[in-house]
C-alpha cells in the first residue's frame, strides 16, 4: 500500500487516539481479519486525505439565492430568523416571522463553516482556518465586514507542498500484507493510523444555538471550541472581534452551553464546568466523568441533562440520558440515568425535556420529578430523523436529516405541528 496517501498525524493525535481506545478496536479487528499467519492479501478500507491551497478554500463569503438543503449541520436563531449550517458550505437564511409558512431567502456561500452564533447586528461563522463577521441587518443583503485570519489554524493539517487537510475520501482496496507475528503489526500501523484519523476531523443582543453548538456568546464574547481547546473573542464592538485567551480544556470536546455564570463543556469523557463570572478567563471548576462516549449537556437550575449515545466516533454502546445535580458545581453528582434509544441533541424549558433520538424521532418528556423522566414521556413524534432542538417559550425548533420542523407547547398537554422546511 502507498504510504503517500496517508495523512501524518501528531504525536498528540496519537495520544489521543490511544486514550480514547479507538486504536484497541481497530487492533482487535485487524487481528481478526487475520486468521492464520499465511494470508497473503486483504479487502482493507482506509481514508485518503484531500487537500487544497488556502487560496482555493478562503475566500469572501457571497450572499446569494436560496439553494437546497442538503446537508445540514448547526442551526441558529436569532429574531425570527433561522440560520442553519449546510456543512462544509455555508448557511440557509430563512425567514421564520411567520411561523406557518418559513421562507428560504437566500444562501451565504462560506466553504469549511460548520458552526456560527450571532450578536446584534452581526453573525461570526467560521471558514476554515478563519473567523468571518457578517453583516445581517438587512437579511436580504448579508455581506461580510470583517474576519481575522489563521485564528482556527491549529484545527486543521497544513504542508506547504499539499496545502490543507479540508477532508477525506473512503477508499477499499485489496493490499499484500504478512500476517506473520513479526511483521503484521508493522504493516498494519498505518492503515490503523488513517483510519482512525478520519473520525477527528445567551446573553442580550445574542441569538440562541441548541445543545450541539461549539459557537455561543456569553455577554461581550464569543467562545468556540474544538477537540481540545476554547478560543475567546471580544466582541465588544461587534463588528470588530479581539482574539483573546486559549484554554486548554482536555481532549474529546464536544460542545460548550452557557448558563448563569458557568460555562458548561459536553466531552466524550464527562462533563466539565467552568467559572465564567469573569467571561474573558473562564476558570476550571470540576468534572463529572463517565463512560467515553458522544455527549451533549444543557442546565436548568441546579441539574445538568446529558444524553450519551452509541454509535460514530464515540465507538459505544450506552444510549442514556444522565440527570446530575449541579447544586455543587465542585462536587456534581449523578442523580439518575434513563435509558434512551439513541439520543442526540436535547433541550430544556420549564418542565419540558426535549431530546431528539435521531431515527427514533423526537421525544417529550415532563421533566418536573428528575426522577421519573424515564417514565413520563408526553409526546413522541414519530417518523422523522431528529439532530437537535432548540425550545423557545412556546415554539421548539428540531431540525434532523430529513427538514427542520416546528411545534407549539405548553409543558402541558399541548404539542402541536407548525411546519417544516423539507429538504
Amino acid at each position: 500500500m502507498n504510504t503517500n496517501k496517508l495523512a501524518t498525524i501528531s504525536i498528540k493525535t496519537l495520544s489521543k487516539l490511544i486514550a480514547s481506545g479507538i486504536l484497541y478496536i481497530l487492533m482487535l479487528f485487524i487481528l481478526g481479519s487475520c486468521e492464520n499467519p499465511s494470508c497473503d492479501t486483504e479487502m482493507v478500507t482506509y481514508y485518503e486525505p484531500v487537500f487544497a491551497a488556502r487560496s482555493e478554500i478562503i475566500k469572501d463569503a457571497e450572499f446569494g439565492v436560496p439553494r437546497p438543503i442538503e446537508n445540514a449541520g448547526k442551526i441558529y436563531y436569532k429574531d425570527g430568523y433561522l440560520f442553519i449550517n449546510e456543512v462544509d458550505k455555508g448557511i440557509h437564511v430563512i425567514n421564520n416571522l411567520d411561523k406557518s409558512n418559513p421562507r428560504e431567502i437566500g444562501f451565504i456561500e462560506l466553504p469549511g463553516n460548520k458552526d456560527l452564533a450571532a450578536k446584534g447586528e452581526f453573525l461570526y461563522a467560521d471558514n476554515y482556518t478563519d473567523l468571518v463577521v457578517l453583516d445581517i441587518s438587512d437579511k436580504m443583503n448579508i455581506f461580510e465586514v470583517n474576519r481575522i485570519e489563521n485564528v482556527f489554524d491549529g484545527y486543521y493539517y497544513y504542508t506547504e507542498e499539499e496545502g490543507m487537510l479540508i477532508s477525506y475520501t473512503e477508499v477499499q482496496e485489496e493490499v499484500e500484507v504478512d500476517c506473520s507475528e513479526d511483521n503484521w503489526m508493522h504493516q498494519r500501523d498505518d492503515l490503523m493510523y488513517t483510519t482512525a484519523e478520519s473520525s477527528n476531523l445567551a446573553s442580550s443582543g445574542a441569538g440562541i444555538g441548541g445543545s450541539l453548538a461549539r459557537f455561543t456568546i456569553t455577554d461581550n464574547f464569543l467562545y468556540t471550541v474544538n477537540e481540545y481547546r476554547l478560543k475567546l473573542f471580544d466582541i465588544t464592538i461587534t463588528d470588530s472581534p479581539i482574539e483573546g485567551n486559549s484554554v486548554d480544556l482536555g481532549w474529546g470536546i464536544e460542545t460548550i452551553f452557557p448558563y448563569g455564570d458557568k460555562l458548561f463543556f459536553g466531552a466524550r469523557s464527562g462533563m466539565h464546568i467552568y467559572d465564567n463570572s469573569n467571561p474573558a478567563e473562564p476558570t476550571f471548576i470540576s468534572t463529572y466523568e463517565h463512560i467515553n462516549t458522544c455527549d451533549p449537556v444543557v442546565v436548568q437550575n441546579d441539574l445538568a441533562y446529558v444524553t450519551l449515545r452509541s454509535g460514530t466516533e464515540c465507538e459505544t454502546f450506552t444510549n442514556q440520558l444522565d440527570v446530575i445535580d449541579i447544586s455543587d458545581v465542585s462536587h456534581p453528582e449523578l442523580l439518575i440515568t434513563h435509558e434512551m434509544d439513541n439520543p442526540h441533541g436535547l433541550g430544556v424549558k420549564g418542565n419540558c425535556l426535549f431530546i431528539a433520538e435521531g431515527d427514533f424521532g423526537l421525544k417529550v418528556f415532563d421533566a418536573s420529578d428528575p426522577l421519573k423522566i424515564g417514565d413520563q414521556m408526553t409526546a413522541h413524534h414519530q417518523g422523522i430523523h431528529a439532530l437537535d432542538v432548540i425550545p423557545l417559550d412556546d415554539v421548539l425548533f428540531m431540525i434532523g436529516n430529513d427538514g427542520l420542523h416546528q411545534y407549539e407547547y405548553d409543558c402541558n398537554n399541548l404539542f402541536t405541528y407548525i411546519s417544516t422546511i423539507s429538504y
